[in-house]
Protein backbone atom coordinates (compact mmCIF):
# COMPACT_ATOMS: atom_id res chain seq x y z
CA UNK A 1 0.00 0.00 0.00
CA UNK A 2 1.41 3.39 -0.72
CA UNK A 3 0.11 6.75 0.73
CA UNK A 4 -3.55 7.22 -0.04
CA UNK A 5 -5.60 10.09 -1.70
CA UNK A 6 -6.39 12.90 0.85
CA UNK A 7 -2.98 13.41 2.43
CA UNK A 8 -0.40 16.46 1.48
CA UNK A 9 2.04 15.52 -0.37
CA UNK A 10 5.12 15.15 1.24
CA UNK A 11 7.31 17.56 0.10
CA UNK A 12 11.09 16.98 -2.04
CA UNK A 13 14.05 18.21 -3.48
CA UNK A 14 16.12 15.78 -5.95
CA UNK A 15 18.44 16.47 -8.90
CA UNK A 16 17.13 16.14 -11.91
CA UNK A 17 20.23 16.82 -13.76
CA UNK A 18 23.84 16.84 -12.64
CA UNK A 19 23.47 20.66 -11.33
CA UNK A 20 19.90 21.10 -10.92
CA UNK A 21 17.71 20.58 -7.80
CA UNK A 22 13.72 20.17 -8.67
CA UNK A 23 11.60 20.66 -5.26
CA UNK A 24 7.74 19.59 -5.45
CA UNK A 25 7.16 23.21 -3.99
CA UNK A 26 8.52 24.46 -7.68
CA UNK A 27 5.86 22.65 -9.29
CA UNK A 28 3.11 24.14 -6.64
CA UNK A 29 -0.05 25.18 -8.40
CA UNK A 30 -0.39 22.72 -11.13
CA UNK A 31 -1.28 19.16 -10.83
CA UNK A 32 1.77 17.13 -10.55
CA UNK A 33 2.17 13.41 -11.68
CA UNK A 34 4.87 11.54 -9.45
CA UNK A 35 5.95 8.02 -11.57
CA UNK A 36 7.89 6.09 -9.11
CA UNK A 37 9.90 2.89 -10.70
CA UNK A 38 12.40 0.36 -10.12
CA UNK A 39 15.07 1.11 -12.35
CA UNK A 40 16.07 3.21 -15.40
CA UNK A 41 17.16 -0.23 -17.95
CA UNK A 42 14.48 -2.26 -16.77
CA UNK A 43 12.09 -3.69 -19.29
CA UNK A 44 8.91 -2.93 -18.17
CA UNK A 45 10.60 0.44 -17.00
CA UNK A 46 11.15 1.61 -20.20
CA UNK A 47 8.01 0.17 -21.62
CA UNK A 48 6.31 2.41 -18.87
CA UNK A 49 8.50 6.13 -19.22
CA UNK A 50 7.90 5.62 -23.02
CA UNK A 51 4.12 5.42 -22.62
CA UNK A 52 4.35 8.42 -20.74
CA UNK A 53 6.46 10.07 -23.24
CA UNK A 54 3.88 9.25 -26.02
CA UNK A 55 1.01 10.40 -23.41
CA UNK A 56 2.98 13.51 -22.35
CA UNK A 57 0.96 15.85 -24.80
CA UNK A 58 -2.42 14.75 -23.17
CA UNK A 59 -1.05 15.45 -19.59
CA UNK A 60 0.28 18.61 -20.65
CA UNK A 61 -3.41 19.63 -21.86
CA UNK A 62 -4.73 18.57 -18.26
CA UNK A 63 -1.83 21.10 -17.05
CA UNK A 64 0.25 18.25 -15.14
CA UNK A 65 3.88 17.90 -14.73
CA UNK A 66 5.06 14.25 -15.31
CA UNK A 67 8.25 13.70 -13.02
CA UNK A 68 9.91 9.99 -13.10
CA UNK A 69 11.61 9.01 -9.73
CA UNK A 70 13.90 5.82 -9.01
CA UNK A 71 16.62 5.33 -6.74
CA UNK A 72 18.99 5.13 -9.96
CA UNK A 73 21.78 7.93 -10.30
CA UNK A 74 21.84 11.17 -11.93
CA UNK A 75 24.28 10.36 -14.69
CA UNK A 76 22.02 7.28 -15.45
CA UNK A 77 18.99 8.86 -15.69
CA UNK A 78 21.13 11.57 -18.13
CA UNK A 79 21.76 8.11 -20.54
CA UNK A 80 18.38 6.41 -20.47
CA UNK A 81 16.34 9.64 -20.65
CA UNK A 82 18.46 10.29 -23.64
CA UNK A 83 18.47 7.12 -25.18
CA UNK A 84 14.53 6.71 -24.83
CA UNK A 85 14.43 10.46 -25.94
CA UNK A 86 12.24 11.43 -22.82
CA UNK A 87 10.82 14.52 -22.41
CA UNK A 88 10.28 14.96 -18.81
CA UNK A 89 12.29 15.03 -15.87
CA UNK A 90 13.64 11.91 -13.98
CA UNK A 91 14.59 12.29 -10.70
CA UNK A 92 17.47 10.82 -9.05
CA UNK A 93 17.03 9.37 -5.60
CA UNK A 94 20.19 7.83 -4.92
CA UNK A 95 21.78 9.36 -2.13
CA UNK A 96 19.81 9.03 0.15
CA UNK A 97 18.72 5.68 -1.39
CA UNK A 98 14.99 5.84 -1.80
CA UNK A 99 14.52 8.91 0.96
CA UNK A 100 11.25 9.72 -0.78
CA UNK A 101 10.06 6.34 -2.25
CA UNK A 102 9.78 5.80 1.75
CA UNK A 103 8.03 9.20 2.61
CA UNK A 104 5.33 7.70 -0.23
CA UNK A 105 4.94 4.29 0.73
CA UNK A 106 6.69 3.24 -2.04
CA UNK A 107 10.21 1.49 -1.57
CA UNK A 108 11.27 -2.01 -1.72
CA UNK A 109 13.15 -2.81 1.68
CA UNK A 110 13.60 -6.64 0.01
CA UNK A 111 15.56 -5.10 -3.24
CA UNK A 112 16.45 -1.69 -2.62
CA UNK A 113 14.40 0.05 -5.39
CA UNK A 114 11.06 1.66 -5.59
CA UNK A 115 7.75 0.58 -6.42
CA UNK A 116 6.00 1.07 -9.87
CA UNK A 117 3.88 3.11 -7.92
CA UNK A 118 1.84 6.53 -9.03
CA UNK A 119 0.64 9.48 -7.60
CA UNK A 120 -1.39 12.27 -8.91
CA UNK A 121 -0.99 15.59 -6.77
CA UNK A 122 -3.08 18.21 -7.18
CA UNK A 123 -2.46 22.28 -7.33
CA UNK A 124 -2.86 22.22 -3.47
CA UNK A 125 -0.16 19.53 -2.96
CA UNK A 126 -2.82 17.56 -1.89
CA UNK A 127 -2.58 13.83 -2.67
CA UNK A 128 -5.83 12.93 -5.34
CA UNK A 129 -4.71 9.43 -6.82
CA UNK A 130 -2.91 6.76 -5.85
CA UNK A 131 -1.69 3.37 -7.61
CA UNK A 132 0.95 0.61 -6.60
CA UNK A 133 0.92 -1.74 -9.47
CA UNK A 134 2.99 -4.94 -9.43
CA UNK A 135 7.02 -4.37 -10.40
CA UNK A 136 6.19 -6.29 -13.64
CA UNK A 137 3.50 -4.75 -14.87
CA UNK A 138 3.27 -1.71 -16.81
CA UNK A 139 0.46 0.31 -14.99
CA UNK A 140 -0.58 2.01 -18.26
CA UNK A 141 -1.75 5.68 -18.26
CA UNK A 142 -5.82 5.40 -17.93
CA UNK A 143 -5.80 5.52 -14.44
CA UNK A 144 -3.81 8.87 -14.46
CA UNK A 145 -5.79 10.53 -17.19
CA UNK A 146 -9.03 9.84 -15.42
CA UNK A 147 -7.36 11.53 -11.99
CA UNK A 148 -6.83 14.35 -13.86
CA UNK A 149 -9.35 14.76 -16.11
CA UNK A 150 -11.60 14.32 -12.77
CA UNK A 151 -9.52 17.72 -11.49
CA UNK A 152 -9.55 19.51 -14.50
CA UNK A 153 -13.40 18.77 -14.21
CA UNK A 154 -13.81 20.05 -10.54
CA UNK A 155 -11.74 23.31 -11.70
CA UNK A 156 -14.63 23.98 -14.27
CA UNK A 157 -17.46 23.30 -12.34
CA UNK A 158 -18.60 27.08 -10.97
CA UNK A 159 -19.15 27.35 -7.03
CA UNK A 160 -21.63 29.27 -6.12
CA UNK A 161 -21.18 32.13 -2.99
CA UNK A 162 -21.69 30.58 -0.01
CA UNK A 163 -25.15 31.55 0.73
CA UNK A 164 -25.32 34.25 4.21
CA UNK A 165 -27.49 33.78 7.19
CA UNK A 166 -30.83 35.50 7.95
CA UNK A 167 -30.44 37.24 11.37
Amino acid sequence: MVLPPGLPAPGFSLLASPDHLLSLAELRGRPVILAFYPADWSPECGDQMALYNEVLPEFERLGAQLVGLSVDGVWCHRAFAEDRRLRFPLLAEFEPKGEVARRYWAYREEDGTAERALFVIDADGVIRWSYLSPVGVNPGADGILDALEAIAAEEATPRLPAQESAP
